[in-house]
């Protein structure tokens, strides 16, 4: 899995380890990312630190076989991967797709389609070593072309994938498309920033050069739109689709139902199951308590927080917990009125108590945020003082942008999981008190989301990302699909990519605290919480680990006998 010469960075990451400017974890992540294999990574760490970090098994031991899981988890339309902006459609199509890279619930990233990955000393040029063992259901070699193509699809404006967003930096130039925009200004189009950006270089070998300095390409490989389709079927998936993985989609009732069955063969071993299927019980977090009693259900995707305690007190259910970078922000569009002025944003964000709305809307069972979408437990984070609340002042910011008497909006949100809808109407009560009156648009989940780059005002939720780079590159970058704000500014554009290509701790950590600034000053955003991420599983259930993104791995898990 290491690549055969060390890179020049891993001896300056051993003695930031064995000096204290890095703990554990921010090692293991960064010197898997430069080709470190994690097997050595967490015997130097426990070397250095005196031990404590166990390395997930690499192999599981033996295990039951058969069965059909049953999961409670929304069954989307899942017929464009590589667009896919739903953590839930995803973790069906994972089953049948997979990816280059594989980010562990440890946060650390191992190849997968990948045998292994290396890096040159500037971090411009990675190599990527394909597995020759992959084959795809219809038995035809698994090889560069396949990578090289879903690549340059992703990386495609006319896809519309999000991956474009998180590689912009570092593969994507602009251009002048010789189109006009409403307001009449030229409207930029992208492409790869050189010819050769994306090589094959043999059957097996593939080069990504970047024009700027990037630490976690590893990382990127594995951001959940970015599967490896089959060519030959132009980016669709749908009932019967090829793949690598371990399972195939045998149905899908859009709203109702799908089924995976086991693909004998699989290049992974396994898998133990024979099915997976998942049952779409709604919104109603009643409905999945309700599911699971009746053992229609073996577990949720996620837990909610209002039948946390009646889950609690069945002797079958298991607690699976994780605390990451999983939130939801209520954002502004800030090319409409009145959120085109940063005092009126700002505004907004003194008027919240953040830890109110914690523990109200979850119980405690997370943390407070700092309207910045950095995570105090992501190696990025760089400490902020907290903003809170001053109502007076949000009145004066509101008085100097010309509402002395306050404003009205209407925020769109949606009512699951619960405790989304109980933080929008927790805010909703606070802003009154600043004259910001809400007015609420409860829209259905699916409704939701088929709209929620398009509503001015709106409650969205952001899965974990392992770095806080990724999550501002993916939602606040100038131009990306995940840009549901229209956030643009150059400083902080130029600012997010010297940053993802800077290792030195202490200097990334500048750029970041610069960036969360920009952020808390202009940002379109109001984040009150992090959230703790947890769901249930029967304890017949095996193999399974909550990741902090929520995803599932088929393939690892397997049922008890009843």
């Amino acid at each position: 899995m290491s690549s055969d010469k060390e890179h020049i960075l891993i001896p300056k990451m051993k003695a930031d380890l064995a000096e204290g400017r890095i703990d554990r974890r921010e090692f293991l992540r960064y010197a898997t990312f430069v080709g470190m294999s994690s097997t050595a990574a967490y015997a130097f760490a426990n070397k250095v630190t005196g031990g404590g970090l166990v390395a997930p098994a690499a192999a599981q031991g033996a295990m039951p076989k058969g069965g059909t899981f049953k999961i409670s988890m929304r069954v989307q339309d899942l017929k464009s991967p590589h667009t896919y902006s739903w953590i839930e459609g995803a973790n069906a199509t994972r089953q049948v797709l997979e990816y280059l890279t594989d980010t562990g619930f440890d946060n650390v990233t191992r190849p997968k389609l990948l045998q292994k990955w290396e890096a040159t000393e500037d971090l411009k040029t990675w190599t990527l070593h394909l597995r020759r063992d992959v084959k795809w259901h219809n038995g035809r070699q698994f090889t560069a072309d396949d990578v090289v193509w879903n690549l340059n699809r992703v990386l495609d404006s006319k896809t519309g994938s999000s991956v474009l967003g998180l590689m912009k930096g570092y593969m994507i130039s602009e251009f002048d498309g010789g189109e006009k925009d409403a307001k009449g200004n030229p409207k930029k189009s992208t492409r790869l920033w050189d010819a050769q950006a994306i090589q094959k270089k043999d059957d097996f070998t593939v080069v990504i050069n970047a024009k700027e300095p990037q630490l976690a390409v590893p990382e990127h490989l594995f951001h959940y739109p970015l599967l490896m389709c089959d060519p030959a079927e132009n980016g669709e998936f749908k009932v019967g689709s090829n793949g690598t993985g371990a399972f195939r989609l045998e149905s899908l009732d859009v709203g109702r139902r799908a089924v995976l069955r086991a693909k004998p063969g699989y290049w992974g071993g396994g898998p133990n199951l024979d099915a997976i299927e998942i049952i779409d019980t709604g919104d109603e977090a009643a409905a999945k308590l309700a599911a699971f009693a009746s053992k229609q259900v073996d577990g949720f995707n996620l837990g909610d927080v209002t039948i946390l305690e009646a889950m609690q007190k069945m002797p079958n259910a298991q607690l699976h917990q994780v605390m990451g970078s999983y939130t939801a922000v209520a954002r502004f569009h800030i090319n409409n009125k009145p959120f085109d002025d940063k005092r009126v944003r700002q505004a907004m964000r003194l008027a919240v108590d953040q830890a109110e709305i914690l523990q109200i809307s979850l119980k405690g069972l997370g943390g407070v945020a700092e309207h910045h979408h950095v995570a105090p437990v992501l190696p990025d984070y760089a400490q902020m003082p907290m903003i809170k609340r001053d109502v007076a002042k949000a009145k004066a910011l509101l008085a100097e942008a010309g509402y002395p008497n306050g404003i009205d909006v209407e925020l769109a949100y949606r009512p699951q999981p619960d405790w989304e809808k109980t933080a929008v109407e927790a805010m909703a009560e606070q802003w009154k008190a600043a004259g910001i009156r809400v007015k609420l648009n409860l829209m259905p989940s699916t409704q939701y989301w088929d709209v929620w780059t398009k509503v001015p005002f709106g409650f969205t939720t952001w899965a974990h990302r392992p770095l806080g780079v990724m999550l501002l590159g993916l939602a606040y970058r100038s131009g990306v699909a995940w840009n549901e704000s229209n956030f643009s500014n150059k400083t902080f554009d130029d600012l997010l990519t010297k940053a993802e290509g800077t290792y030195d701790i202490a200097k990334r950590k500048e750029i970041m605290g610069q960036l969360q600034k920009i952020m808390q000053d202009e940002g379109p955003i109001v984040q009150p919480v992090w959230r703790s991420l947890f769901t249930f599983m029967d304890k017949r259930v095996q193999g399974f680990r909550m990741h902090p993104s929520g995803y599932l791995d088929g393939y690892k898990l397997a049922l008890a006998p009843a």
